[in-house]
């Protein structure tokens, strides 16, 4: 197992893993479920390696693990015990704990700016293959396609929430990418714009070409048109400026910054919830949140049945089982999750689960608003500095919480491990640089 220590292994294994937790969709739309299946274990395999050598280094050890991250994972464990399908959870909890591990490992085995660079590479890739793709898909093929292992026997009628591409580009229309989906291929370049942006500041990268993938990250962020990613764009340009105001001020000021904010938030919200219809309206959303409304409610209706421990965890809706093969469904497709994750969470682990994931959301949080407001030391003796690269886990964190408001991409793939890295690597003492 020596090559897991060798350079180059270590800087190509976390960008796949980036990529294939960012557009896994990638992988099952060309190899199956089957064959991501064997990526997924594949990639998990080994960083359950790299994560028991740190154990044995004594650079990581259990009682190191975030209390409410613990805690969470207990209760989604032991939910089999009263879950209403016993084997999907099982099957959940499967993927959550190879989910967690992996992110555990990441958190343990790489530096931020490993971190950071990786992130940088998986973007550009997922994104800039997602404008080749589509152009192809519009200028050769000139039709909509399927996922290359699905065969539905007809064209014909097809929901459009099936298609890989809808072949939209030189329409106008919400282009999907590689990624099979505009909202996600939307994240994915909101956080490709975070990673490029931090890169740019901390002079990591070469700023010209740093400053080309940055405006690819808003030609996706323009084809896709999500309003969604519009809100967190604006939350993330508030929050970069409050950080990098109280840098520069005292104890006195930074007190005065803090009660601004506050008083920003609660007018925010009673504007929000006087004016919904105008801001959706603005944002080219209509007042049913394009269907998620009826979504929300048949998931409360079936929560409230079970409130306080939940059906039991399933991350991902299983679609064969009951209740969800006829839970929800939106433009003709049976949906796998509740578009919010703290729905999800209501409906899977109820409000003790909604307590414990609120918690450890929470408590990650207070620790990336202080890894960004505060002077870091990465060096031995160094007395510490201000780093735009410190800035990267609470905007990746502002970013997740919101799309968990419409998405629950926040308890699967990318968004479980990046919490999970944020959590744990927040709480973890940063290795100190070498030269």
């Amino acid at each position: 197992m020596r090559f897991l220590d060798r350079p180059g292994f270590r800087a190509a294994y976390l960008p796949f893993v980036f990529f294939t937790l960012f557009a896994g969709d990638v992988w099952r739309y060309t190899v199956s479920w089957w064959g991501f299946g064997v990526i997924a274990i594949a990639v998990t395999t080994i960083a359950s390696v790299m994560l028991y050598r740190s154990k044995k280094r004594g650079e990581w050890a259990w009682n190191m693990m975030p209390f409410f991250l613990a805690l969470f994972l207990l209760l989604a464990t032991a939910s089999i015990a009263w879950s209403y399908y016993r084997g999907a959870t099982a099957l959940g909890l499967l993927v959550t704990w190879m989910t967690i591990t992996l992110a555990v490992s990441i958190a343990v085995n790489y530096t931020w700016a490993e971190i950071l660079r990786a992130l940088g590479i998986a973007m550009r890739l997922i994104l800039g293959l997602s404008l080749v793709f589509e152009f192809v898909v519009s200028a050769f093929i000139g039709k909509p396609i399927l996922p290359l292992w699905v065969d539905y026997g007809t064209d014909e009628g097809l929901p459009k929430l099936l298609y890989w591409s809808r072949d939209l580009l030189f329409e106008g229309g919400k282009i999907q990418g590689i990624v099979g989906n505009s909202s996600l291929l939307a994240f994915v370049a909101l956080i490709g714009l975070i990673v490029f942006c931090v890169q740019f500041a901390s002079r990591s990268t070469n700023r010209w070409r740093t400053g080309f993938w940055i405006l690819v990250a808003v030609a996706n962020i323009a084809l896709t048109r999500s309003a969604t990613i519009t809100v967190a764009i604006v939350l993330l340009v508030a929050v970069t400026a409050v950080v990098l105001l109280l840098r520069r001020v005292g104890p006195r000021v930074a007190v005065a910054i803090y009660a601004a904010v506050i008083a920003v938030i609660v007018a925010g919200v009673v504007v929000v919830t006087q004016f919904s219809s105008t801001i959706l309206g603005l944002l080219g959303k209509s007042d049913d949140l394009t269907g998620r409304l009826d979504i929300w409610d048949a998931v409360i209706t079936l929560a409230q049945q079970r409130p306080a421990f939940g059906w039991g965890w399933v991350s991902w809706w299983v679609p064969w089982v009951a209740p969800f093969d006829t839970l929800a469904f939106e433009a003709g497709v049976r949906q796998l999750h509740a578009h919010n994750a703290w729905l999800d969470v209501f409906l899977q682990l109820g409000i003790a689960g909604l307590v414990v994931f609120g918690a450890l959301v929470l408590s990650t949080g207070i620790r990336s608003w202080l890894f960004a407001t505060q002077r870091n030391q990465l060096l031995p003796g160094d007395p510490g500095r201000f780093t735009a690269i410190s800035l990267l886990p609470l905007l990746l964190l502002v970013a997740l919480l919101v799309q968990s408001l419409a998405e629950s991409r926040l308890l699967v793939e990318y968004g479980l491990l990046t919490l999970v890295v944020i959590a744990v690597k927040t709480k973890l003492p940063e290795r100190p640089v070498t030269t």
